[in-house]
């Protein structure tokens, strides 16, 4: 006589469009979703991304969508689904060992880099900010410590030297959902194939605020480059103050053909023949090609 085996159920800890995307990977391959939890949208926030509330809505999952010091108040919740696995796709808060441990197989966590490198927060930022030429998705166990355990799965994209944040996390979003298929027909048997996260071979870095994006006109061209479309808009911006007032710029231009009446020993920016450029440290220069001003914060 066949025995039908019982689905795979989870709890998933989802956010943006990475979480989005690999609950739809779940589902696609049968995982049973008991719960979502997510987070309401803050009012203040420029909300480019996907809805993971909206996607549990369209697909009758329940959901909710406690503030961080709430949710150890689901953990009676959690213990009496008793999940085979714990997913977190982008979710912002930490979540408590105590709800960890409550996954009968593993707690899973998908992070925007390729781990040990840029754990913390804001990796697709902090990446390009550094100029790196590549970052990814990883699918790893959650611990107590932050992205620090075991690798279940990774693939690396490449950055672009002119492109964004927010072209690079679409990659870094593909990719995560990628990860997933790859690594589900194991889960869903139960088995979670794993290798060390070497934590030495990488740095932890923290949240980025807006004051962040300050240009720093002693920088070279490519640190002020890379900070531009670290955080190019809809990201808070790196901005300048010119003619007093604050300008966000949103695209620059690396090695641009130069007017001979550019003065390079005058640091910052200079409109000629109706161009804008930003002159930089070790008169190495910018173009501007894309800004405007600031909205004031109606706070």
């Amino acid at each position: 006589m066949n025995t039908v085996s019982a689905p795979i159920r989870a709890v998933v800890f989802a956010y943006h469009d990475v979480g989005v995307g690999c609950i739809k990977a779940l589902l696609d391959v049968g995982i049973q979703i008991e719960l979502v939890v997510t987070h309401a949208d803050d009012p203040h926030e420029n909300i480019w991304f996907g809805s993971v509330a909206s996607l549990c809505e369209e697909r009758s999952i329940a959901y909710v969508q406690p503030e961080a010091r709430d949710l150890l108040e689901l953990l009676p919740q959690f213990k009496k689904i008793a999940p085979d696995y714990i997913f977190s796709f982008y979710y912002r808060h930490m979540i408590a060992s105590d709800i960890l441990v409550t996954a009968r197989i593993a707690a899973l966590n998908m992070h925007g880099s390729l781990l040990p490198k840029y754990r913390g927060r804001a990796p697709v930022n902090w990446a390009i900010l550094h100029g790196e030429t590549e970052t990814g998705a990883t699918l790893h166990i959650m611990e107590a410590k932050p992205d620090a355990g075991d690798i279940v799965g990774q693939i690396a994209v490449p950055i672009d030297p002119d492109e964004d944040a927010t072209a690079v996390f679409s990659k870094v979003s593909n990719a995560a959902v990628e990860v997933m298929r790859i690594a589900l027909p194991e889960l869903a048997q139960g088995r979670v194939l794993r290798t060390p996260n070497l934590l030495s071979k990488g740095s932890y870095f923290g949240g980025r605020k807006p004051e962040d994006g300050r240009i720093h006109w002693n920088q070279t061209a490519k640190q002020v480059h890379d900070l531009i479309r670290a955080v190019a808009p809809p990201y808070p911006g790196a901005f300048t103050d010119w003619q007093g007032k604050r300008m966000v710029i949103a695209k620059s231009k690396l090695n641009p053909v130069l007017p001979a009446s550019l003065d390079l020993g005058r640091p910052g920016i200079q409109v000629v023949d109706n161009r804008v450029f930003g002159i930089c440290g070790n008169h190495q220069v910018i173009e501007i090609m894309a800004w405007q001003p600031a909205i004031a914060n109606a706070n």
